[in-house]
């Protein structure tokens, strides 16, 4: 036999031996993959929780890792909850838990069942505005809008504890809100002025 017809016996004899070795390998790893897939767990199913949204109860049905912001936005239709990083890096998705400001996405709706909810829906009474609401609108204090809801919820949850905040307390408040349009002077004004502060520009 010539060395060339040797040298390309042995390319070929080696090629099927490493390709014999690599389905050998491979069986393995895709008969664990397969009994793994056979063996997982079923899709969870929806819950029934209820939640008390603005004074009112609510019988729903969720996927378990539906987040607060989620059930208010779909289900219950108050999308006044923005819902912009989902992360709770920007504090658009704010709402009250017990009165106290939340990220709403960053909690799961069934973490919220037994708990009181106040969205941006709830603070007004009727064509009443809330003063935060008025205020806001007096003094020009949102651009684009999409972080306002988020914005007037924490400003109001101040309120509620400190009727007439000075600058710190509402730079504090606001603390963790991303507004892209860089609307905070704005909104500094319009709480200074709805506190009756001298802090504010006349």
């Amino acid at each position: 036999m010539s060395e060339t017809l040797s040298r390309r016996s042995f390319l070929k004899d080696t090629a099927l031996a490493s390709t014999e070795a690599f389905i050998a390998g491979v069986a393995p790893v895709a008969a664990a993959a397969a009994q793994t897939q056979a063996t997982a767990p079923p899709e969870r199913q929806p819950v029934a929780l209820t939640l008390r949204v603005n004074g009112r109860a609510h019988a729903l049905r969720l996927a378990p890792e539906t987040t607060l912001a989620e059930a208010l936005r779909g289900p219950l239709g108050l999308s006044g909850t923005k819902i912009a990083c989902d992360r709770g890096a920007c504090s658009a998705c704010t709402v009250w838990l017990d009165g106290r400001p939340v990220c709403s996405c960053m909690l799961l709706a069934l973490d919220a069942e037994g708990h009181e909810i106040t969205t941006i829906e709830g603070l007004a009474r009727g064509d009443a505005l809330h003063p935060v609401q008025a205020a806001f609108i007096e003094h020009d204090a949102l651009q684009c809008g999409f972080c306002t809801p988020g914005m007037v919820m924490s400003c109001a949850a101040l309120l509620e504890q400190t009727p007439r905040p000075d600058a710190e307390q509402v730079k504090q408040a606001l603390a963790g809100h991303l507004c892209r349009c860089g609307s905070y002077p704005h909104v500094l004004e319009a709480m200074l002025d709805l506190a009756g502060s001298p802090e504010r520009r006349p």
